[in-house]
């Protein structure tokens, strides 16, 4: 039976010791929302942390926020995958402008190994991106809108299940027509990185794409001492794996920097044997939307020109997954104003193109909208980078987030509508 890693427990601050660093900055429901509820919104990270789901499993998690929101009068529609949900708060009826607010779920596979008292309780399953803050910002959000004496307009909050999974469970949120009658798009996404207090936004691309490559090779085996009688396989995957790489940067617009790495090569046992197959596995991430579009079919050619002198048979595998995140220009503005508004100008910060990816690109296809960062940083501890065993989130971020999204939100439904 796996268990998790051993760790120092450390206490957990209390609800008096997080602080709301955008505390007083109004609108006056908000600041009364988060001064009573900032206490029971902590125990909902909390919780989430502690019980995470891996993609397409997060049953007790859709409950879990399912039930939230019902105690505050919110109605919700589960996914027709079975986990993630959506709901509405605001005016509803024909012609209503409607923003949406999106949130992943999902958990990764990777113990965890923070010593937070509310660490994971799933043996090797963990929150390592952040995705709890995620939920409990766009949960504190939505209740936080419900409170509101008058909404100008509707916000959709959208807590989406398989992000971490290939190509992204964003696709059958946006198949089931969730954002069909969306005017603008927002998320959050966290950044240990950048301090707390902080959200970093740019204009243009955030993310890269990501696409996985599998190939399959097979030959006829034979002896190392012959192998100009049989075809080498294990030189054949040498070839592959050095020269895809560098004919790739040769065949592709060089500003999009592609970045293909392999993860996994598996071939042979004996070391007198040139064995019959192999495998080869890797990430293939881009920086730019038209050279994604025909990078499958580069690839495609690119591996059959590598092994066409060197007689083994292949089988590739490509699993076309996300493309990046581009931030609309006039949703850029909007988010931006959210976050001077939730913690002043100081807090609005730059941010760069990551080579990380992020299916909220998907929406992006449907209706504008805008991603930024959510720095979790609490400034004294080391950091480490997100899918990290060792990776934690400064909970005064919580704050921050809520405040974000619902000032983009209202920001947006109180402007002119777009077109």
């Amino acid at each position: 039976m796996s268990v998790l890693p051993e760790r120092t427990i450390r206490t957990a601050p209390s609800a008096a010791e997080v602080p709301d660093l955008g505390e007083g900055r109004g609108p006056l429901w908000l600041d009364a929302f988060l001064a009573v509820r900032m206490p029971e919104i902590l125990t909902w990270r909390r919780h989430l942390h502690a019980h995470p789901e891996i993609s397409n499993s997060e049953f007790a998690t859709t409950a879990y926020l399912r039930r939230q929101l019902g105690r505050s009068g919110v109605d919700s529609r589960i996914l027709p995958t079975g986990t993630g949900l959506v709901c509405d708060v605001g005016p509803s009826g024909p012609g209503v402008r409607t923003v949406a607010l999106r949130a992943d779920i999902d958990a990764l596979p990777l113990p965890e190994a923070s010593g937070l008292p509310f660490a994971s309780t799933v043996p090797g399953v963990s929150h390592a991106c952040g995705h709890d803050v995620h939920q409990t910002v766009l949960l504190g959000a939505m209740l936080a809108l419900q409170s509101a004496p008058e909404l100008p307009g509707r916000v959709r909050g959208i807590f989406q299940p398989a992000e971490e999974t290939q190509p992204g469970g964003a696709y059958g949120v946006a198949a089931s027509g969730a954002v069909a009658d969306v005017e603008r798009i927002f998320a959050l996404h966290c950044d240990p990185r950048l301090p707390v207090g902080e959200v970093g936004i740019r204009l243009g691309a955030i993310t890269s794409t990501i696409d996985l490559i599998e190939l399959r090779l097979t030959g006829s085996g034979g002896h190392t001492a012959r192998p100009h009688l049989t075809a080498d396989l294990i030189y054949a995957l040498g070839t592959v794996i050095t020269g895809l790489p560098g004919m790739l940067s040769r065949r592709m617009d060089p500003r999009s920097a592609p970045i293909l790495v392999w993860g996994a090569v598996r071939a042979g046992e004996a070391p007198n044997a040139i064995p019959r197959s192999g495998l080869l596995r890797g990430t293939l991430r881009i920086m730019q939307r038209e050279s994604w579009d025909i990078a499958e079919a580069l690839i495609r050619d690119l591996v059959t020109e590598l092994l066409a002198p060197l007689r083994v048979d292949h089988q590739l595998t490509y699993l076309r997954g996300v493309p990046p995140v581009v931030n609309e220009e006039r949703s850029v503005e909007l988010l931006s104003g959210g976050i001077r508004d939730a913690v002043g100008v100081a807090g609005l910060a730059d941010t760069y193109q990551s080579t990380g990816a992020e299916d909220f690109a998907v929406y992006l296809d449907h209706v504008p909208g805008a991603l930024a960062r959510l720095g979790v940083w609490d400034g004294v501890r080391q950091q480490v980078d997100l899918h990290s065993p060792h990776f934690e989130a400064d909970e005064r971020a919580i704050a921050v987030g809520i405040r974000t999204m619902v000032n983009a939100a209202l920001r947006t439904l109180a402007g002119p509508a777009p077109g």
